[in-house]
């Protein structure tokens, strides 16, 4: 395992154990609304502090983005090549609501390109782990996306686009139809979780509008090194600038991507 991947690996497991002790005790959560339908609480920023804290104590010249902190240059270097993405708590709503579905979401970015990913569910104790060339693992087994090739019988994942309300009708236009054309789709509301089901084969695909780095990331290149093919709705790899992802299996992919491309006016595409 990658030596970044194994300190990840720690600061996931540090915050999941922060996670999983306020889980006990729900009715003392501070929470704060930061917009409509978008949470933090003391858990979310003990979690990113614990997260934060881990990484630059092993690589202190890497810079951070973070949900709650936002961009940390690196120590003595603004022009830092490696940056930490860092999502303490995907999925906020759903643990102050007793539900267990989030996880932590870790990625290493050098420039432009993610190299390492790491999410861990805190609940299931499910480790997802890539490394860009090294493949994904489960709980250090190799994993791969599903088999599937026709969108009629895939299960897709995805998410309302609760930052960008304009959009809302757009989204049930093209919900609907998916719905029609697959056999199911899903949203449980942790996005770092659903592409991590893609990778493993659990999802068939996954898409969805008006996503943050932190929120993809990490899941991204669990899919791309389990097999699967990610882009943004143009079919291109600018996902992280945009927040509008696509992804699935070979097969899945291109029918999903030309679907939703079909139904998109030009102002939002891309």
């Amino acid at each position: 395992m990658h030596p970044a991947i194994n300190i990840a690996v720690k600061a996931a497991r540090r915050a999941g154990q922060i996670i999983n002790r306020a889980s006990n005790d729900l009715d003392m959560l501070k929470v704060t609304t930061k917009q409509p339908n978008d949470f933090v609480t003391e858990v979310d920023k003990a979690a990113e502090a614990a997260i934060i804290e881990t990484l630059l104590e092993a690589y202190p010249n890497y810079g951070i983005l973070a949900e709650e902190s936002g961009t940390t240059p690196a120590r003595g270097n603004a022009d830092a090549e490696y940056q930490w993405i860092i999502d303490p708590l995907d999925g906020t709503t759903n643990f102050i609501h007793g539900m267990p579905q989030y996880a932590v979401s870790i990625a290493l970015a050098k420039g432009n390109t993610i190299e390492q990913a790491v999410v861990y569910d805190p609940n299931r104790n499910e480790l997802f782990t890539a490394s860009k060339g090294g493949g994904a693992f489960l709980n250090e087994r190799r994993i791969r996306v599903s088999k599937r090739i026709k969108l009629q019988d895939s299960l897709l994942g995805t998410g309302f686009p609760y930052r960008e309300f304009d959009k809302i009708d757009l989204y049930l236009s093209i919900f609907k139809e998916l719905a029609e054309k697959t056999a199911g789709q899903r949203r449980p509301g942790a996005a770092s979780l659903d592409l991590a089901y893609v990778a493993c084969g659990r999802y068939d695909g996954f898409w969805e509008f008006g996503l943050a780095p932190w929120d993809m990331a990490a899941g991204a290149l669990l899919i791309s090194e389990a097999g699967g093919l990610v882009s943004d709705l143009r079919g291109e790899a600018n996902y992280l600038e945009t927040g509008n992802i696509i992804a699935g299996t070979p097969k899945v992919f291109a029918p999903l991507l030309k679907l939703i491309e079909d139904k998109l006016p030009e102002s939002i595409r891309g």
